[in-house]
């Protein structure tokens, strides 16, 4: 039995929304300006704006062009599109390390998935521990930082912020980062990520 025309309206749209982010993840993962694509597939930069915030569907023809610039191949980009069923973590599944220098511990609770934008990491940080990033991994990256015990001194790009439990700062990576334990216990904490 074929659904509605509603139905299949509904699902078209949802899976145009997921090509649009997709889209511009891909673009975000390269680094390369709305300009730089308009560039490499003669498409505008209007047009590959509001492709991205699912504002236009795509033609077959768009599509082929930016798959080109991105070395993918049309079937990839739709697959990747597709809808995925709710996924558990276990928490013996969750990856975790220790910084061996700092003793900082990471925990990947939520970690990256195809379709999704956004990961959730725990953080404990040993009292008097301090760890630093010199660049942001993607730019535009954008973390909401929420403190669950402990204290903490983060500087964000030359900007200090002083963090007690309960305390949630949201900023987006553009520079380095300092994250510094200044309590005399562990400071943990849960990081939100949202790729661009």
């Amino acid at each position: 039995m074929t659904a509605p025309a509603p139905a299949r309206r509904a699902a078209g749209e949802a899976v145009e929304r997921r090509i649009a982010l997709r889209l511009a993840r891909l673009r975000a993962e390269r680094g390369w300006s709305l300009d730089a694509v308009a560039d490499r597939t003669g498409i505008s930069r209007a047009t590959l704006s509001r492709l991205e915030r699912s504002e236009l569907s795509p033609t077959a023809a768009m599509l082929g062009k930016l798959c080109a610039a991105y070395g993918w191949t049309l079937s990839r980009l739709m697959a990747e599109a597709e809808t995925a069923p709710p996924q558990i973590i276990r928490a013996a599944e969750q990856a975790t390390w220790t910084d061996p220098e700092s003793g900082y511990r990471r925990r990947v609770v939520s970690p990256p998935s195809t379709g999704l934008r956004g990961e959730l990491v725990e953080v404990v940080m040993p009292a008097g521990a301090s760890v630093a990033f010199d660049v942001a991994p993607i730019a535009g990256l954008e973390h909401h930082l929420w403190m669950l015990e402990g204290l903490l001194t983060l500087d964000v790009d030359g900007s200090l912020f002083h963090l007690r439990p309960g305390d949630c700062l949201r900023y987006v990576l553009s520079g380095p980062t300092r994250f510094h334990c200044t309590g005399k216990r562990d400071a943990r904490y849960l990081v939100a990520l949202v790729h661009p």
